[in-house]
């Protein structure tokens, strides 16, 4: 059979004007078996907070954190509105503020916060000095404020950062006598909100409900109140002879925390078709449903971060929260986050937060050894390793968190929460259910996930806010 040079036949394209003598492998490869990978997902992290994380078997759904009865509640952060330029802080929040907890009366809570008055301050100026009356309530609606004080031999020391939605002054609410113990000046442009005590004088005379609520908080027994703000356990130590010992007894909050399960599902659809005849060499139903796993998995970790009932974020006690020294996250800033606890387990990271990090310790001429978790090799600090999470958000500042974390119920640490042995149980916390065929020929499967976390004392849980993880100096 002759064959035109240039004419396309089912042998194959000859080459250089001579007949092909054997089978193009173009050809060949419709009649032969491609070696082929699973199918693959980007969205797949390494997930180190659920594989650090102690996870505690909650039969009942609900898990219940029995805490000694506590009396410094509500020290948390104040949340204003923005109109322009002006600054108005919203009335209820007034109630953040620890002596103004559980008041109620929102016309004296209005009348209160319509006598604060908006105060701008440029970076350098004290906004408060030390040994000066503290008769001044300061909310800082935006910017950052310095504490100093001084030192055993009269050196000036930094004693912190206060940042958006902290306040300070708080006792010129209960009484107009005391003296500024440090100094407060502002690191950056500066705006708060001031209420003199001037102001609130006229406001007790007429608001009577406000006036009794402050006295009756002024009368609570400080002394019977230990450094955790828990209820006191009287005890006697260093006496001698028939010395009476006190009684005691450990009281415990009324109304303790409960967290509930979450869930997080969906219903995965695969066409009867494509489970009947497209199942080799790979289970069709088995990789859609392996991929749908690793998308809950991620969603799982991305609620533990960032859930406003739950995640570490988010529930972080605010003495627990502290700010960068200087924008990026200094080695100085972990040694500080660290110290707020004992036996921190491990630190929670963005890959740029840690980037970041690796920087300020090249620049300092650090080189902090790295440690194995789960046998990987991470980098870490003072020997607490330093696991990346791409969970925690970075904002549009360029700002992100560091976490520190200490875990376990035994060590009253934090702990994550779900259940197993679920009907229909795919893997430990996860199941899938079969939802039946419609009419469409599509078999539907709901994909399910239970979990929570829980902190046990507020110390378990710390986190180093608005550091910079784009600042190359």
């Amino acid at each position: 059979m002759s064959v035109d040079a240039g004419q396309d036949t089912a042998l194959g394209t000859p080459s250089e004007g001579r007949a092909r003598t054997s089978l193009d492998t173009a050809a060949a490869r419709n009649l032969a078996t491609t070696t082929k990978s699973a199918p693959q997902m980007q969205g797949i992290s390494s997930r180190w907070l659920l594989r650090v994380l102690p996870w505690v078997q909650v039969n009942a759904g609900t898990y219940r954190v029995n805490r000694r009865l506590s009396y410094s509640v509500g020290d948390g952060r104040v949340t204003f509105v923005k109109t322009g330029s002006e600054v108005r802080v919203i009335p209820q929040e007034l109630g953040e503020l620890a002596a103004l907890r559980s008041f109620d009366d929102v016309g004296a809570l209005t009348a209160l916060a319509d006598r604060f008055v908006q105060r701008e301050y440029q970076p350098g100026e004290v906004i408060a000095e030390a040994g000066s009356p503290a008769d001044t309530v300061y909310l800082l609606a935006h910017g950052k404020v310095e504490k100093l004080g001084e030192g055993s031999y009269g050196e000036p020391t930094r004693l912190g950062v206060l940042a958006d939605g902290d306040h300070f002054g708080e006792q010129a609410l209960l009484t107009g006598d005391g003296t500024w113990d440090w100094t407060a000046r502002a690191a950056t442009v500066t705006t708060v909100l001031a209420l003199p005590r001037q102001a609130l004088e006229p406001l007790l005379g007429q608001a009577e409900s406000l006036r009794t609520h402050l006295a009756a908080y002024r009368a609570i027994p400080q002394q019977r109140v230990n450094k955790r703000g828990e209820a006191a356990i009287e005890l006697a130590s260093g006496h001698k002879g028939e010395e009476a010992l006190p009684g005691t007894y450990v009281d415990y909050e009324v109304k303790p925390r409960e967290y509930e399960l979450s869930v997080a599902q969906t219903v995965l659809r695969v066409h009867s078709r494509v489970a009947d005849l497209y199942n080799e060499p790979m289970n069709q139903t088995e990789q859609q449903l392996k991929l749908t796993v690793e998308a809950l998995r991620e969603r799982q970790e991305h609620e533990l971060i960032n859930s406003p009932e739950f995640g570490l974020l988010h529930n972080a006690d605010y003495d627990q929260r502290i700010q960068p020294h200087a924008g990026p996250p200094l080695p100085d800033d972990l040694d500080e986050l660290l110290s707020r606890r004992r036996g921190t387990k491990f630190l929670l990271a963005h890959p740029r937060a840690i980037a970041a990090f690796g920087r300020e310790c090249s620049r300092a001429g650090l080189y902090p050894d790295p440690v194995e978790v789960h046998g990987s090799t991470v980098p870490a600090w003072r020997g607490v390793p330093i696991l990346s999470c791409n969970k925690i958000p970075i904002s549009a500042a360029r700002t992100s968190a560091i976490i520190a974390v200490r875990t376990g119920e035994d060590n009253q640490g934090v702990i994550g929460l779900n259940q197993t042995g679920l009907p229909d149980e795919y893997e430990p916390g996860l199941n899938v259910r079969f939802m039946g065929i419609d009419d469409k020929a599509i078999i539907s499967y709901l994909v399910s996930t239970y979990f929570s976390a829980a902190v046990l004392v507020p110390d378990a849980l710390g986190v180093l806010e608005n550091v910079n993880v784009s600042n190359w100096r």
